[in-house]
């Protein structure tokens, strides 16, 4: 018969699971329409807060659980990693609303150079798959991955900051409302990725107790 401890932990874990797929897919319907400049505010918006709510039941019931059954060793990384975890699906959500945002502040941006978003989102988007593909099958190795792929993310976003200045200094008759909508979008990108190697991190910690040696 199983603890009753068990069941909790199964809970967090489907709550989690659930998380992870709807964060995925704000982050790129947010791209998609960026792509497409077909905005779908509301839509993202229900995901992200979706999200929020759903952060808040497994924060809930991890003190919960805490409090009842004063968990250790593995049933209490676990539950702790969850809350890390939830609260990095929570800002993906929430960084995926701040895109579409500013896609419906700045409209039209069909006049823009996408390049930079686009490069930076094809790694984003390969982070987050690794991050929640490494959740479901318990992936320690992918915390590493997952801070290479960020190094490239930085490079990137360092890169656009250099050639936005230097454009900026020679032209300052261009594009701002296209300067500023790609470097908002690349920042919100840059912290998705951020949280994409907190996830890998969370895992890491989950299977052997120990921090992410790139933490």
């Amino acid at each position: 018969m199983p603890r009753l401890l068990d069941l909790g932990l199964d809970r967090i874990r489907n709550i989690v699971t659930d998380m992870a797929k709807l964060s995925e897919g704000s982050v790129f319907s947010a791209l998609e329409a960026y792509e497409s400049n077909n905005i779908a505010k509301k839509h993202i918006f229900e995901l992200s807060e979706k999200l929020r709510t759903l952060q808040d039941e497994v924060t809930d019931l991890a003190v919960e659980l805490i409090a009842r059954y004063q968990p250790v060793a593995t049933d209490l990384r676990f539950i702790k990693s969850c809350m890390e975890i939830a609260y990095g699906y929570s800002r993906f959500g929430r960084y995926s609303y701040d895109i579409v945002d500013v896609l419906e502040t700045l409209t039209p941006l069909t006049d823009c150079d996408k390049n930079a978003v686009s490069e930076m989102a094809m790694t984003v988007r390969k982070m987050i798959l690794l991050s929640v593909n490494a959740l479901e099958s318990r992936d320690k190795m992918a915390a590493q991955d997952l801070y290479q792929m960020d190094d490239t993310v930085d490079t990137l976003y360092r890169k656009y900051l250099r050639e936005l200045v230097s454009n900026l200094t020679k032209d300052s008759s261009g594009k701002p409302r296209c300067y500023i909508s790609n470097l908002l979008i690349l920042r919100y990108l840059e912290r998705i990725a951020d949280h994409a190697c907190y996830v890998g991190d969370s895992v890491y910690y989950i299977i052997t107790g120990a921090s992410s040696p790139r933490r």
